[in-house]
């Protein structure tokens, strides 16, 4: 017996009936043979955090665009503390923690520099619009290992696709159809909003922006009176209500949930909307236009012609995978005079 063999009848011997296991994926888009040492969902994970795309990361915006203080959340911290909270709910669950973690590493790959500012900004720029999610299953599926892609598992790619939630979107889906295939999927998507909504209000307090006392005073009875405090009790409440439906779906109580949306407006009418962000959002979104239009009219200087992609495609997967620092760099470097020397 293989020790992956051996990993595999552990997830058998051990998961819940509900969770995903690795010997039942659904499989990839292109076959290849099994691994000797690591499950389906393990090989996935590695990969994603080999991967180019996730080194960028840490130079891609939070909320703070290409943040000077030291402390500040960057993509990449962001992408860590999901993956924590998801892996805990997971482990507690006694769902897969490895297929969870993978799904939690990879679902942001395709974000853009400035985190949604710039999304915004390329979303008006190509025809059909631009959303991280999709981007993020286009560098798996086609941009990363020089073009062949990661080759992923459906399930990792489908949880990735479906964890987006927006400033208005359902934290978690009633209807079964339009949740992911798995549970492990659900539970990085509620545990996106619990992480950025909790360590969001931490840099806002450390900006200036906020004080905890000026999150409503119900939120914080119901939800706690610190971050976390308050991640211990969304979490807790995402174990126990999903328990209690016996794993029918990725649960809240209504009382939690409800509080957790609302802390949700919150922070978007109190720091994501506020005019000291805005204005430094509208530069950001005024330098992607920019090079997006630059690179556009000079294909030449960024392609080679060899791909057989629209110009427009091309110049959107080279903007969407730039850090904070290479787009400002680039922007200095095309439209900013340089003195004489």
């Amino acid at each position: 017996m293989h020790i992956r063999e051996m990993l595999e009848k552990i997830e058998y011997d051990t998961l819940a009936p509900r969770a995903a296991k690795s010997a039942e994926t659904r499989g990839r888009d292109h076959r290849e043979p099994e691994d000797d040492l690591r499950p389906s969902y393990q090989r996935d994970r590695d990969r994603i955090i080999h991967c180019k795309a996730f080194r960028r990361l840490k130079h891609k915006t939070q909320v703070f665009l290409a943040p000077e203080g030291d402390h500040y959340r960057t993509r990449l911290t962001h992408v860590l503390e999901v993956t924590q909270i998801g892996r805990t709910i997971a482990k507690s669950l006694r769902l897969n923690e490895v297929l969870t973690e993978a799904i939690g590493l990879g679902h942001d790959l395709g974000h853009s520099a400035f985190g949604h500012a710039g999304e915004s900004a390329l979303n008006k720029l190509v025809k059909g619009g631009f959303d991280h999610y999709r981007q993020s299953v286009r560098v798996v599926e086609v941009l990363e290992n020089d073009g062949k892609g990661l080759n992923l598992t459906i399930e990792v790619r489908d949880g990735i696709l479906k964890h987006s939630k927006g400033e208005k979107g359902e934290l978690l889906r009633k209807r079964p159809r339009s949740r992911a295939l798995t549970l492990e999927g659900d539970i990085v998507r509620i545990s996106d909003i619990i992480a950025y909504v909790n360590h969001d209000i931490d840099d806002g307090i450390r900006a200036g922006l906020l004080t905890e006392n000026d999150i409503p005073k119900d939120i914080r009875t119901t939800l706690g009176r610190t971050g976390s405090a308050r991640i211990d009790r969304m979490v807790r409440d995402v174990i126990a209500s999903t328990l209690a439906c016996d794993y029918e779906a990725i649960s809240m109580s209504p009382e939690v949930l409800q509080a957790l949306e609302e802390l949700r407006t919150f922070m978007f009418q109190n720091m994501y909307l506020i005019p000291t962000v805005r204005s430094e959002f509208e530069k950001a979104q005024k330098t992607l236009t920019a090079l997006f239009q630059y690179v556009t009219a000079h294909p030449q200087e960024f392609f080679d012609g060899q791909s057989g992609e629209p110009i427009e495609r091309l110049a959107i997967d080279f903007i969407a995978g730039m850090t904070d620092r290479y787009a400002i760099n680039l922007y200095e470097k095309l439209f900013v005079p340089r003195a004489w020397v």
